[in-house]
């Protein structure tokens, strides 16, 4: 299998032919082609209830306030050499890069990680209690480096994490040299060589991250503790808003002050939870996006089109997850015409799905979306074209009406002829589904069985 015959945003597990949803691993599934927009908290780790996640962030800590006390004792030099190196983790794929690749801090950045340690006698004497705090004293280190730092000298744990996940799905490995292994009893990073899964495009290893470690925001961070806890009057008497670097400044001179707040949310501690890769809009949103699409015009008037995408594109994935992940959002161009797809990775967690694969290989489900006062041939010649043998014969207009008779019949002789199955859900359709997200009784999936099957009794 190859990435240039395939899927739109491939992900590890699907490139394999593994076909689970991501709400049935343990670990953030890696994609190929992008970071994924989450990041490990360490607090996570600290006020888990698993010894074994206790433990790994003792071990952390450990390692960074080595780092500091090297740095004290005179190994200044030795010790920004393992910041920098600690700096970026890139097998572990998260954060905001568009490729998959970081840039790790400076020298003189390391200087200034090292200095807190001079300069704050709590952390001369004790060291750091949470990674994170370096965020209120040093100036351009936030929630990716924090994450790479904890990744980077966790990341013998990760291996082992890694390894076993692939060994209880079956997705392949290969044998790898990984650099910059933090070892507990030299205290130094070194190689290790061992088999991970990688990326096929550029040959890479990958290493897994526990979902529950993860989050959009550490619970720890400077943006809460400058709203709620940084004493601004004090720093700053002017009307104006105060600096980053002026905050951290005053924090370095005013250490009591960070360690209230980190108190502060230690006890908070039962309120941290790890952040879903993927939240479900309420009911009551998905109640409005319903009536939002109802007002609309059809055709492009004043930007309806625009707007009924918007929509649809956000009801649609809290629909149907976590039976159909969402893979994004695709325009097109078909014959000089704009189209708009939604692309979902089938899982075949429902055994319609598993039909879906089994009858018309469709590995992914395009749903196009068309604000259209009635669907026409061109249409359908656009989507024929569109659900070739690589992305399966399986498609879904979304629209505002059922179609007309001589359009219903264009539809099954596509079906006639190249086993092609396309079915329209309409506003009554994705009314619909709303009640039956609602009602929680039924799964809005069943709303697609349903229109499959009106398809199938007029189908030859």
């Amino acid at each position: 299998m190859t990435l240039d015959t395939l899927l739109i945003r491939p992900r590890l597990t699907d490139y394999h032919g593994i076909t689970l949803a991501q709400e049935d691993v343990d670990f953030a599934i890696p994609f190929f082609d992008e970071d994924i927009p989450l990041y490990v908290d360490p607090f996570l780790m600290w006020r888990s209830p698993s010894m074994q996640d206790n433990s790994l962030h003792e071990m952390l800590m450990a390692a960074v306030n080595h780092v500091g006390k090297l740095a004290q004792g005179g190994g200044r030099d030795a010790a920004i050499d393992l910041l920098v190196i600690a700096s970026e983790c890139d097998e572990v794929g998260l954060g905001a890069s568009a490729k998959r690749k970081g840039k790790r801090i400076g020298r003189d950045k390391a200087g200034e990680i090292l200095d807190i340690f001079r300069r704050i006698p709590r952390y001369a004497t004790h060291g750091l209690g949470h990674i994170e705090e370096l965020q209120f004293f040093v100036e351009g280190i936030s929630k990716d480096r924090i994450s790479d730092f904890a990744c980077s000298f966790l990341k013998s744990f990760l291996i082992d994490f890694t390894i076993d996940q692939c060994t209880r799905l079956g997705i392949p490995t290969q044998s790898q040299t990984i650099p910059n292994l933090w070892d507990v009893r030299s205290r130094q990073f070194a190689s290790v060589t061992t088999d991970l899964p990688v990326d096929p495009t550029d040959g890479r290893p990958l290493l897994f991250v526990p979902k529950r470690w993860l989050r959009f925001v550490p619970w720890i961070n400077y943006e809460d503790y400058y709203e709620k806890h940084c004493p601004q009057d004090d720093i700053a008497h002017t009307a104006e808003e105060l600096t980053r670097v002026e905050v951290l400044t005053y924090n370095r001179d005013n250490y009591g002050v960070v360690a209230a707040y980190v108190e502060a949310k230690e006890r908070a501690f039962a309120d941290a939870a790890n952040d879903p890769l993927f939240a479900q809009i309420p009911v009551r949103s998905a109640r409005g996006k319903v009536a939002q699409i109802r007002k609309l015009p059809t055709g492009k008037t004043d930007g309806a089109d625009l707007k009924y995408e918007a929509a649809v594109g956000q009801l649609l994935p809290s629909l149907f997850y976590p039976n159909l992940d969402f893979a994004q959002a695709q325009a097109r161009t078909d014959s000089g015409v704009s189209i708009r797809d939604l692309i979902f990775y089938n899982t075949q967690r429902a055994p319609f799905l598993k039909e879906v694969y089994a009858d018309y290989g469709s590995r992914q489900i395009t749903f196009e979306l068309k604000n259209v006062a009635e669907l026409e041939r061109i249409h359908v010649d656009q989507l024929n074209r569109y659900l070739a043998d690589e992305l399966g014969k399986f498609g879904v207009f979304v629209t505002r009406h059922p179609p007309k008779r001589a359009i219903n019949q264009r539809i099954v002789d596509l079906w006639s002829g190249q086993r092609k199955a396309i079915i329209t859900l309409t506003d009554a359709d994705l009314e619909q589904m709303v009640e039956v997200f609602d009602s929680k009784q039924r799964d809005p999936l069943d709303v697609i069985v349903k229109k499959y099957a009106e398809f199938r009794r007029s189908c030859p």
